[in-house]
């Protein structure tokens, strides 16, 4: 508990900053979240097993050709993913989540892959299995998931960091959609993070095992921690990135920062992992403002 008070009181610390030196700077902030999109689009297609690299994913958000067959569907994966996180982001700010919402958004991101299922929960005997894990009933999907925001909506004094995890531990432990539950569960936790004036944050392929621990630990004991640690580093690292544009740093390799300060390379990254110094990976680099 001690552990994920401190990041949020480092995240409370990064925010106001954040605060004071964006104002008059909606170009700059536009121009990061938009070259942000790819990234986005990658690591959570990735974590679901998509083929494509960062590369060819931008390639394909730009309509570049790409140098090899890619099926259709990964193509629309990228796509259509790339159309509900910008769609996020505008609309996180004027409307409040809603089960609604969360069946348009799924429509956005099936819609051409599998036009049966895009925007509806499970129904009938539609039953789903992620490892050892059996999904509640379609029956119980729409009442848990309503139990779900109740909780979140009814915390909204408490600590964000532990109210997301909680929440994408939830909804992903309900798999309310026969495909699509993980990208909608990433896409989910920046809805509410930008609605809640915080930032969004890119969960990376880098971190998968990590991440899929947390939803061991949650199945097994109830208990968020794992979650927590991927949600406030995510957070914590999306601050300092917008912080080292917004405040207008130097930005280099966290390679060249420990040449230009004599420093071990490999002991500045575990530093960057552990986000105890203000660096943070743009297309799977380790970059810091200086």
């Amino acid at each position: 508990m001690a552990k994920v008070l401190n990041v949020f009181n480092i995240i409370k610390s990064l925010r106001e900053r954040y605060y004071s030196v964006s104002t008059g700077k909606e170009s700059l902030l536009t121009l990061i979240t938009e070259a942000e999109v790819a990234e986005q689009v990658y690591n959570s297609n990735a974590i679901e097993n998509s083929t494509l690299t960062l590369e060819e994913t931008e390639k394909i958000l730009l309509q570049i050709d790409l140098d090899r067959y890619i099926s259709g569907r990964e193509i629309f994966e990228a796509k259509n993913l790339a159309q509900v996180v910008s769609y996020t982001d505008l609309r996180s700010k004027e409307q409040e989540l809603s089960l609604d919402m969360i069946l348009l958004l799924h429509k956005m991101l099936i819609s051409n892959i599998r036009d049966d299922i895009a925007g509806r929960f499970r129904e009938g005997n539609e039953y789903v299995r992620v490892g050892s894990h059996i999904a509640p009933g379609p029956d119980e999907v729409t009442d848990r998931l309503e139990n779900m925001m109740s909780k979140y909506n009814a915390t909204s004094h408490e600590n964000i960091i532990k109210r997301i995890a909680a929440l994408h531990l939830t909804f992903e432990y309900i798999h309310p959609f026969i495909d699509g539950n993980g990208r909608i569960g990433r896409v989910i936790n920046n809805y509410l993070l930008i609605r809640e004036g915080f930032v969004p944050i890119n969960i990376k392929f880098s971190n998968r095992k990590n991440y899929y621990e947390a939803f061991n630990e949650f199945d097994n004991s109830d208990k968020t921690s794992i979650m927590e640690e991927i949600i406030g580093k995510a957070l914590t690292s999306s601050y300092h990135k917008r912080l080292a544009y917004l405040e207008g740093k130097e930005i280099i390799t966290l390679k060249d920062y420990a040449k230009k300060n004599k420093l071990s390379h490999s002991n500045l990254i575990n530093k960057a992992n552990r986000q105890t110094i203000e660096a943070f990976l743009e297309k799977g680099i380790w970059r810091i403002g200086i």
